[in-house]
C-alpha cells in the first residue's frame, strides 16, 4: 500500500516491535514513549534497551515522549499501551488524533474497573465523534520474533470492512500475514483470556506436571474462553482461529511468554509482589484474571481455571492446592 505516517502509541516490547515492522515495510513511524529515556534511546542508539534490548531499530522510526507531537500528521494511529492505562492514554491523545485517521488497537486485556474489553473502551471514548474507525489486532505474535522478521500471522477485527482491509494491508508483508474478521468480541476475549490460561500453564510447567497436563489445560482453557466469549456474543469459530487457539498455544508453551514465566515463578514459591517488583514489563494476565472472574460471574459462566489462577494470585492459595481443586471438581460431560 501507499506509505503511511503511523503513530504508534506505546513503546513497550510489542509497540516497539510493531514500530520496527511498520518501518521495515516502508512506513514513517512516530513512536510515543511514556518514558523520555526510552524515546531518547530509540533516537540516539536505535534501540529500546528497556523493553526490547538487543534489537536494532530501523531509521524510519522517530520516538517522542510528547503525545501531541507523535500524533501530528498521522494517517493511522496504533495504540499498544498496557490495558490498565489504555483509557487515560486515549483521553490524553483524543484531542490530537487527526480527523479521519483509523485507530488500530493492539492492546490485549480487560479493564479491571469496568470489565470492558479494549474495543468497548475505545468505542466508548471515540465512538460518539464518528471521526475514527476502529480495528483490533490480535493473534500469536511474540514481539521479539516480529521485530526479527520471523514469519507471523495475526488477525485484524473490525466491524467496518474497509477499515479491516486498511489495517490488513498496512500490517502485511513478506514476514507477517494479517487476516480479517468482523467478530470483534471473539478476538478481544480470546486475546485477553489466553493470558490467564498461560499463567496456569506456567504453574503446571513449574510444578513439573508434564505434557499431558499442559495439553489438557490448553484444551480446557480454550473451552472456558469460548464459553465466556459466546455468552458475550462472539462466534464459536473464532476460538479455533489465530486469536483463540493460535494465541493460546503460543502463550502457554513459548519461552518468551511473560504470563507463562510468571506462572513458573509462582510455582517456584515466589510471590506475585516479588515477581512484579523485579521487572518493568507487564504480564497482562494478572489484571485480566481479576476482571475475567468478575465478568464470568456477571455472565453466569463457569471458568474454573481462571478461578484457581485468581486464588493463587490474590487469595493466598498454593499452586498445588489450586491444582487439587481443579482435579477433584465434580465430574462432567466434556461439552458442559
Amino acid at each position: 500500500m501507499t506509505p503511511q505516517r503511523v503513530a504508534v502509541v506505546g513503546a513497550g516490547s510489542w509497540g516497539t516491535a510493531l514500530a520496527a515492522h511498520l518501518a521495515a515495510c516502508g512506513h514513517a513511524v512516530e513512536l510515543w514513549a511514556y518514558e523520555p529515556e526510552v524515546a531518547a534511546g530509540v533516537n540516539k542508539e536505535r534501540e529500546n534497551s528497556v523493553f526490547l534490548p538487543g534489537v536494532h531499530l530501523p531509521a524510519g522510526i522517530h520516538a517522542s515522549a510528547d503525545l501531541a507531537q507523535a500524533l501530528a500528521g498521522a494517517t493511522v494511529a496504533l495504540f499498544v499501551t498496557p490495558s490498565h492505562v489504555a483509557r487515560p492514554t486515549l483521553r490524553a491523545a483524543r484531542a490530537h488524533l487527526p480527523a479521519g485517521a483509523p485507530v488500530l488497537v493492539a492492546t490485549k486485556g480487560l479493564e479491571t474497573d469496568t470489565l470492558e474489553t479494549m474495543a468497548e473502551v475505545f468505542a466508548g471514548e471515540l465512538g460518539a465523534t464518528g471521526r475514527h474507525e476502529l480495528a483490533f489486532v490480535s493473534g500469536p505474535s511474540f514481539a521479539r520474533e516480529v521485530a526479527a522478521g520471523l514469519p507471523t500471522a495475526v488477525t485484524v477485527a473490525s466491524r467496518d470492512a474497509a477499515t479491516a482491509r486498511t489495517a490488513q494491508e498496512l500490517l502485511s508483508s513478506g514476514s507477517l500475514r494479517a487476516y480479517t474478521t468482523d467478530d470483534v468480541v471473539g478476538v478481544e476475549i480470546g486475546g485477553a483470556l489466553k493470558n490467564v490460561v498461560a499463567i496456569a500453564a506456567g504453574i503446571g510447567d513449574g510444578l513439573g506436571l508434564g505434557h499431558n497436563a499442559r495439553s489438557a489445560l490448553i484444551t480446557r482453557g480454550l473451552a472456558e474462553m469460548a464459553r465466556l466469549g459466546i455468552a458475550l456474543g462472539a462466534r464459536p469459530a473464532t476460538f479455533a482461529g489465530l486469536a483463540g487457539l493460535g494465541d493460546l498455544v503460543l502463550t502457554c508453551t513459548g519461552d518468551l511468554s511473560r504470563n507463562r514465566s510468571l506462572g513458573m515463578a509462582l510455582a517456584a514459591g515466589r510471590t506475585l509482589q516479588e515477581i512484579q517488583a523485579a521487572t518493568r514489563t507487564v504480564a497482562e494476565g494478572v489484571r485480566t484474571t481479576q476482571a475475567a472472574v468478575r465478568l464470568a460471574a456477571r455472565a453466569g459462566v463457569e471458568m474454573p481455571i481462571a478461578a484457581q489462577v485468581h486464588r493463587v494470585l490474590f487469595e493466598g492459595a498454593s499452586p498445588r492446592a489450586a491444582l487439587h481443586e481443579l482435579m477433584t471438581r465434580s465430574l462432567k460431560d466434556e461439552s458442559a
